[in-house]
């Protein structure tokens, strides 16, 4: 199929070169094609359940796609049930996620008191570190000792702590005995001791009398993430796990803070080299996740975040080689604050990102925390939506924002076609978030975001579907369970029902025509609204469907083409296309379209 709309493409192209397209909203400039076409375009993996039905100590599950939606791919949280998470990702399968992406743990700088137990930030004893202990003294106590006995200048310079619910292997050390795993009953201690610029000597040579820093990872004696991955194979799921996450600027929380990338670079290697060492060949494992957040702005290149990135993402590529890195920055379209960005801003941090050697940049919409809106060019002058006021007040849409979701997406899409033709190999995807500035029923068991609904979350995907290779959301935990009805059970109800994310002109000779491109568009009706009227035009008579998507597009994306006459459309002017299936059910968010003739 794929093949035969190649070849019918190109003699489409050769018969209409004179065609004048569609202005997708926002455009300022004609498009020649309805997505960004890549070179260099990835390969999508489709992950395939094991079985359909399997059972276990948390119950039977089942295995099966039952409510494909267009959103594939969701962020999960750490747990301590072992049956949440295979509840969870029955969920997620179920309406079609085929990813999941984990929240992680910070790396921390820490002090300790004059008996080396590790103090909290306000000077207590961290109760999670107590446990730690060898020969009646504690941990740290225990690494001083060992080294001065390799040395007597020895000498541990900084204390670092990190928390984790996984567990690892030998591939963690570099230089055993003197680094290793200590029972600590509930939790397994991980006792890491290296030069504190990163450079991680592996020669393990400490008879030269240096100072070290010393690392101790609070783990878990049964490792969550190899229950992810069984779990991603079980549901044909790619899991996306963390990385460490850098210590902040206290100076500039919202930045890394430079003095400690030596001893991150170090715990980000022995990590992945553990996981190289047990997960490389393993199908679930779909890359890492890069958890700390940027905000889009031109002035990324200078942020001391992206040396972490660009040092994290080069350990990367030595542990875990064709394993992709995953990032979601945020934007941030507001007028009235100093750091509101405009889409051409955006673009360029979006290249500043891709220079790091990320594979993946999945910008938060931020639809959700309201800095972003969603509307189409001829609803600037329009008042915002009513939950959107708690973060811009009641205003339009002009006064609040420098642009609309599709705008933003459309600059960082033709952003990544200028990097990938200079060589770096970099997806797209849609973050769009699924929740509410605030609402009558908080999700989250801290803050005021309030639950959303579908409707919200497909105008959404209508906005930004055009651009995106594919699409995911923050987050499944709280977000999608959230409130009566949940917005799961929303899409289990409703996720046949079409949604449309581009409508061009294109002319399939010898007839003028709209190609529209979407979700659910089988056996549909596309519905053209113009001032002089309406046309209602049946794929499946008069058209013709492909269901079978490039891989630059988003699984379960479909293309549909009628025949349709763009001369009875004056010149200019605003057009409503919406696609109606059967069923009865349209498109909730209509596109918005115009031509030039």
């Amino acid at each position: 199929m794929r093949w035969l709309f190649v070849l019918l493409g190109a003699a489409i192209l050769a018969a209409i070169a004179a065609v004048v397209v569609v202005l997708p909203v926002g455009d300022d400039e004609p498009l020649q094609s309805a997505t960004p076409q890549a070179e260099a375009s990835p390969t999508r993996v489709q992950p395939t359940p094991m079985v359909s039905e399997f059972t276990d100590p948390c119950g039977t599950f089942e295995t099966r796609e039952k409510a494909p939606y267009a959103v594939t791919g969701y962020w999960i949280t750490p747990t301590s049930n072992p049956c949440t998470w295979r509840s969870q990702l029955q969920e997620i399968h179920r309406v079609g996620g085929d990813t999941v992406i984990r929240i992680g743990y910070g790396l921390q700088f820490r002090t300790v008191d004059r008996k080396g137990r590790v103090k909290t930030r306000d000077g207590e004893v961290d109760s999670l570190y107590k446990a730690c202990e060898e020969d009646g003294v504690t941990c740290y106590e225990s690494a001083e000792r060992d080294l001065k006995e390799a040395h007597p200048d020895n000498r541990i310079g900084r204390v670092y702590v990190y928390r984790t619910d996984e567990s690892f292997g030998d591939g963690l050390f570099r230089c055993q005995p003197m680094e290793r795993s200590i029972d600590g009953g509930k939790r397994t201690y991980f006792r890491l001791i290296a030069p504190p610029d990163g450079s991680d000597d592996p020669t393990c040579d400490f008879s030269k009398g240096s100072t070290y820093d010393l690392i101790l990872i609070a783990g878990s004696p049964e490792d969550s993430l190899t229950k992810l991955l069984d779990l991603g194979d079980q549901f044909g799921v790619q899991v996306f796990p963390a990385l460490p996450l850098a210590p902040r600027d206290p100076a500039s929380p919202i930045r890394a803070n430079r003095k400690h990338i030596g001893t991150l670079t170090t715990v980000t290697r022995r990590i992945l080299q553990d996981y190289g060492a047990r997960f490389a060949e393993r199908q679930s494992l779909g890359g890492v996740y890069q958890p700390f957040e940027v905000q889009m702005a031109d002035t990324l290149a200078d942020n001391p975040t992206l040396e972490v990135y660009a040092d994290q993402h080069r350990i990367v590529r030595q542990e875990l080689p064709g394993k992709p890195i995953l990032i979601s920055p945020y934007l941030d379209a507001r007028k009235r604050v100093a750091f509101g960005q405009t889409p051409a801003q955006v673009a360029e941090g979006f290249k500043a990102l891709a220079r790091t050697g990320v594979g993946i940049i999945a910008p938060q919409d931020s639809r959700g925390t309201g800095k972003v809106g969603l509307y189409w060019p001829d609803e600037r002058g329009d008042e915002v939506d009513e939950r959107l006021r708690p973060v811009v007040g009641e205003t339009t849409y002009k006064t609040a924002y420098h642009g609309s979701t599709r705008d933003y997406y459309r600059e960082m899409a033709a952003a990544r076609e200028e990097m990938i033709e200079g060589g770096h190999d970099v997806q797209l995807w849609a973050n769009v978030e699924a929740f509410e500035p605030s609402g009558d029923e908080p999700c989250a068991a801290h803050g005021t975001r309030g639950k959303t609904d579908k409707k919200r979350l497909d105008q959404a995907v209508a906005m930004a579907g055009r651009y995106v290779q594919k699409i995911v959301s923050y987050m499944w935990s709280d977000f999608m369970t959230c409130g009566s009805p949940s917005v799961e059970s929303e899409i289990m109800r409703d996720w046949q029902r079409p949604i449309a994310v581009d409508a061009i002109r294109r002319a399939r000779a010898p007839e003028d025509g709209v190609e529209v491109r979407g979700y659910n568009l089988k056996d549909g009706t596309v519905t053209v609204e113009w001032s002089g009227g309406t046309a209602d035009l049946v794929v499946s008579e008069v058209g013709w469907l492909d269901e079978d998507p490039l891989d630059e597009l988003p699984e379960h994306m479909q293309t549909a083409w009628v025949p349709f006459d763009w001369s009875r459309v004056p010149s200019g002017e605003w057009v409503r296309i919406k696609v109606k299936i059967p069923s009865g059910q349209s498109t909730s968010e209509p596109l918005h379209v115009r031509i030039d003739t």
